[in-house]
């Protein structure tokens, strides 16, 4: 098979401790990237589907767009602000967070590719060490262990050292986990405001009445007021710094 189609499997699956191979001969003219048959071609198409999942799992987004969710069920608006929303906001942030990520990445990795100073297996290679570097710094060293034991891999002498497939489920459990921590204390003082909300309209005796419909003002206007979009964001940026 290609070398693009080997390199974006080892990108994932190879073991970090094995040296990059020589430089391969460019593709020849006529290729798509040097895939000749339609075999090839269609096996590429399917890799880059799976290129999303790829970088939505390596990266801030998923612990963003869970906490931005959370922040409109606790508020109790259904539909606002709409899910586009929530998902583009998302998407700008984690571009804002990974950019120096993505500055190394380009300047190490990219540009020596296109100038034709490495071969696509070793610019993948040279991408996923800053990758690497910015999910070990929010991973858990238990998260590690545990998919460190389940794969059977000999210990490595330091995290880097560790594959792909071992730190990027370690990295999106402990995402998951602090998202689901934050959306916890962002919904504790909206459900006091519907706990009193509940509580006054019970001994007012007006039981058919929801509660949510006398609630949503009050925590909009809290909402509003401590400012909380700038509050949330900044601690989801300054999270990662």
């Amino acid at each position: 098979m290609a070398i693009l189609i080997l390199a974006l499997i080892t990108f994932i699956f190879a073991d970090p401790s094995v040296s990059i191979a020589a430089p391969q001969p460019a593709p020849a003219t006529g290729t798509l990237f040097g895939l000749s048959t339609p075999l090839e071609i269609m096996v590429f198409i399917t890799l880059l589907s799976f290129l999303p999942a790829l970088l939505v799992m390596t990266t801030c987004f998923t612990r963003i767009v869970i906490v931005l969710s959370f922040i409109r069920q606790a508020l109790g608006t259904a539909q606002v602000p709409p899910t586009q929303v929530i998902v583009g906001l998302s998407l700008f942030i984690t571009i804002f967070v990974m950019s120096p990520v993505i500055d190394r990445v380009y300047t190490e990795a990219y540009l020596p590719y296109s100038n034709k100073q490495m071969n696509l297996e070793q610019a993948l290679d040279t991408a996923s060490v800053p990758m690497k570097e910015f999910m070990l710094k929010q991973t858990r060293e238990k998260d590690l262990a545990l998919f460190l034991n389940m794969s059977k891999m000999e210990r490595p002498t330091k995290p880097m050292d560790l594959s792909m497939r071992v730190v990027i489920p370690a990295f999106a459990i402990g995402e998951l986990k602090k998202a689901f921590e934050i959306g916890f204390l962002i919904y504790l003082p909206f459900l006091v405001i519907d706990m009193v909300v509940a509580s006054v309209l019970l001994s007012m005796g007006m039981m058919m009445l929801p509660p949510v419909m006398i609630s949503l003002p009050f925590k909009l206007l809290l909402f509003v007021l401590v400012d909380g979009w700038q509050l949330v964001i900044g601690s989801l940026v300054a999270g990662y710094r």
